[in-house]
């Protein structure tokens, strides 16, 4: 009779791996939140291509005497009124939101009618400006440049806080069911560990593939191939520094689960964690618009996989910026898997009250 043979480290890793994509994929809640937010991607791609292809107008009342002045405008929704007064009348009755009637006392021989504000915009149209030249002009206007700042850090945050609060679950799981003993029995704590971290990735790295997909496929379908030429290298970009910003967080959400023994108790030790990935959402939404603050964060390793593919977006990193960033990135990346591993293994047998840090981190 033979005797089974024990599995190699390699073996061992990928049967973790395995149980844990297997186990996800089972799971209806993940599903559901998986399809919800492909779903969400998509009607975004597809409303920002019926927004860019039909721009809202601002409705406007003039006259015969003043029409010829916003005759070149093509973002104005414009009604001709019989009278000065009849165009003051449709901005009274809210049907337009501003009125250009003659007047001789004005320097270009029209003034502006509106109900409670100043329309800026409109005024700024009017007015006479001065030739303007940019040194380093950029085609993406700030609403733009908002929205890109925004589809990045949510893609970030929703998945890096899934999968890595669905890593520390199972970790508390095993150690509170007591099957941990029986896995480690079999196969290397490291194993243990490296099969989750990989596993969980796999199933990020996945959706993060289909939603560049998706992004892509929908900004060609509606026309924004101008868009999609500025997001093109951002996105793959996005997923590369993905990859080694979602290891580095799942390895330290491994062991950081790992040094306490009830569900209840997982948020006092990923805290921590969890603000890691909120911080750099929260503070690329703030300062998408400052180049400075934004190139400050693309060399955090908690921020580089949010902030970097922005700073390429925007045309503000050198070509050699994210080769730099990405090695530091790998490099945390490495410094973590460690740290986390010798917490996870030190931890991991220990039942009762929350391991503290410093003995965690104890040989």
């Amino acid at each position: 009779m033979s005797t089974p043979t024990t599995p190699s480290l390699a073996q061992s890793v990928w049967l973790v791996a395995e149980r844990e994509i297997a186990s996800k994929l089972r799971s209806k809640v993940f599903i559901i939140s998986t399809l919800f937010m492909l779903a969400i991607a998509l009607a975004g791609v597809i409303w920002g291509g019926f927004a860019a292809a039909n721009p809202s107008k601002t409705p406007v009342a003039v006259t015969s005497q003043t029409a010829a002045v916003v005759s070149e405008m093509t973002n104005l929704d414009v009604t001709t009124a019989d009278s000065a007064d009849d165009a003051v009348a449709l901005v009274k009755s809210k049907k337009a939101d501003a009125a250009i009637v003659p007047d001789a006392d004005s320097p270009v021989h029209v003034k502006i009618v509106a109900r409670d504000a100043i329309p800026q915009e409109l005024v700024a149209q009017l007015s006479v400006s001065p030739t303007v030249q940019l040194l380093n002009a950029s085609p993406e206007d700030a609403l733009l440049r908002y929205f890109v700042a925004i589809g990045f850090g949510v893609v970030f945050l929703m998945s890096a806080s899934m999968f890595g609060s669905t890593i520390a679950q199972s970790v508390v799981e095993e150690k509170q069911t007591r099957v941990v003993e029986i896995l480690i029995s079999a196969i290397p704590v490291r194993a243990l560990m490296a099969g989750k971290v990989i596993g969980n990735t796999i199933l990020a790295m996945a959706q993060i593939v289909v939603l560049v997909a998706i992004a892509i496929v929908g900004l060609s379908v509606t026309g924004q191939n101008a868009v999609l030429a500025g997001l093109g290298g951002p996105m793959v970009w996005f997923a590369v520094f993905f990859l080694f910003g979602f290891v580095l967080l799942a390895a330290l959400f491994a062991g950081a689960a790992a040094m306490v023994s009830r569900q209840e108790d997982i948020g006092s030790t990923t805290m921590p964690l969890t603000m890691l990935i909120l911080a750099p959402y929260i503070l690329v939404i703030i300062f998408n618009g400052n180049p400075v603050v934004v190139g400050v964060m693309s060399y955090i390793p908690f921020s580089a996989p949010v902030a970097m593919p922005l700073c390429l977006y925007l045309g503000t990193a050198q070509w050699w910026e994210p080769l730099l960033s990405l090695v530091i990135l790998v490099a945390t990346c490495v410094a973590a898997v460690l740290v986390g591993s010798k917490i996870y293994r030190n931890s991991l047998l220990r039942m009762g009250a929350r391991v503290k840090l410093g003995e965690a981190l104890k040989a």
